[in-house]
């Protein structure tokens, strides 16, 4: 073959490729159904990739939410538990100015 054969060879090829004759040849319409088996895999793998990991995203946020929560009702328990011992009681009565007191003798249980 000369020079001018192979060049003409290489653009008739070139030519085929970009005019889309290539998806014409016998061996890929024979293996057409592999192809789409292979490319529809691709697409699961992706879009259960992307699923995953907005799935652990949002386990994240809530981990996050799930903590702050507990540390809020931690806080509230304490304030309460502060705010209702019997020394804390008897200073607000005592602020407020009542004429409540403590009592002095033991309570008295009654039986039927």
């Amino acid at each position: 073959m000369s020079a001018e054969q192979e060049k003409k060879k290489k653009k008739n090829v070139l030519k085929s490729w970009i005019g889309g004759e290539l998806l014409l040849s016998p061996f890929l319409s024979r293996q057409i159904g592999l192809i789409a088996l292979v490319a529809g895999l691709i697409i699961v793998y992706v879009s259960n990739r992307y699923a995953f990991q907005y799935e652990q995203v949002e386990i994240q946020r809530l981990r996050t939410k799930l903590e702050d929560t507990k540390y809020e009702a931690l806080a509230r328990s304490s304030e309460l538990m502060e705010k209702s011992r019997e020394s804390n009681i008897e200073r607000y009565i005592e602020e407020q100015g009542s004429e409540l007191q403590m009592s002095t003798c033991p309570p008295v249980v009654i039986k039927k």
